[in-house]
């Protein structure tokens, strides 16, 4: 009683204020949640954008590539994205097998996701006989959707809320007891999703990174990776792994970013000596 009326009393935004609700549609006999039509967003609009990059001179897939794309990014989402959740954030569900393959009772890592589209990429590239490096440079460009359409969603169920503060904008999240928390789902919208896709944006459009294999993935990797180890410090560990983040001193969020980090800036560094001479869709003239 007493916290709820110290809660109230700092000002701090009420989410349940703010009419959210994590399912879109209720039929009754059908359920549509907001964080299945996340990834339904991610999906597509990401597929409409790699087709864009794929129009422009020096792709290094045809459109039929794109679409085979669509299928093998999805299956490694969703394949992968549960697996590394399970393996990394939650491992006793391993006690139960088939509760693995309850994805409506949520837990997915991007980490993981991410680990499977680019084992869907070498399986595609290998058998279409392409340039896996840049086929992952131009799928990376496109990944920012699929973490802004995500981070609004793990908003919009009010999970995944970070520390305690005393910032303007801090909130109360049903979940989270009477505490004002950081919004960090919004955090990570902002950096993972706008402005992660703003800067691949320029560097495909404004700059010849495209023509070096890895840069564009390199920055991908690197961006987020930084992006996330930054967001984690304002974003309450999962509480199953409150105990390993004091142990060690870092959320396992983090921890599963410093590869990225590392990898990331590798690419970036050696991508110049990958330069290639890349020639258009028609003609004979170099484009790069």
């Amino acid at each position: 009683m007493i916290l709820d009326i110290a809660a109230a009393a700092s000002g701090a935004i009420q989410f349940k204020d703010l009419g959210l609700d994590p399912v879109a549609l209720n039929l009754g006999f059908f359920t549509l949640k907001w964080y299945s039509l996340a990834y339904l967003a991610g999906i597509l609009i990401g597929y409409w954008y790699l087709l864009k990059l794929v129009d422009q001179p020096g792709s290094p897939m045809a459109r039929r590539h794109a679409d085979d794309m669509i299928f093998y990014a999805t299956l490694g989402i969703i394949i992968g994205g549960r697996l590394a959740y399970v393996i990394f954030y939650q491992p006793e569900i391993l006690q139960h097998p088939l509760d693995v393959f309850k994805l409506w009772n949520g837990g997915m890592s991007f980490h993981g996701g991410a680990a499977g589209v680019s084992l869907g990429i070498l399986y595609m590239a290998r058998k279409e006989k392409l340039s896996w490096l840049r086929i992952h440079d131009y799928v990376a460009c496109v990944v920012p959707f699929g973490l802004f359409f995500g981070r609004l969603a793990n908003f919009v169920n009010g999970e995944l809320w970070g520390k305690e503060t005393d910032v303007p904008w801090a909130m109360v999240f049903p979940t989270g007891g009477p505490f004002a928390r950081h919004p960090s789902q919004l955090y990570e919208a902002a950096l993972e999703g706008v402005v992660l896709f703003l800067i691949l944006a320029f560097a495909f459009w404004k700059t010849n990174a495209r023509y070096k294999p890895g840069m564009l993935v390199g920055i991908f990797l690197a961006g987020y990776g930084c992006f996330r180890f930054g967001v984690e410090y304002f974003r309450e560990a999962d509480a199953q792994l409150m105990e390993f983040a004091a142990r060690t001193g870092l959320h396992m969020g983090q921890w599963l970013c410093l590869p990225m980090i590392l990898g990331g800036l590798y690419l970036i560094v050696t991508a110049k000596g990958r330069r290639l001479r890349v020639e258009p869709v028609a003609g004979t003239s170099s484009v790069a």
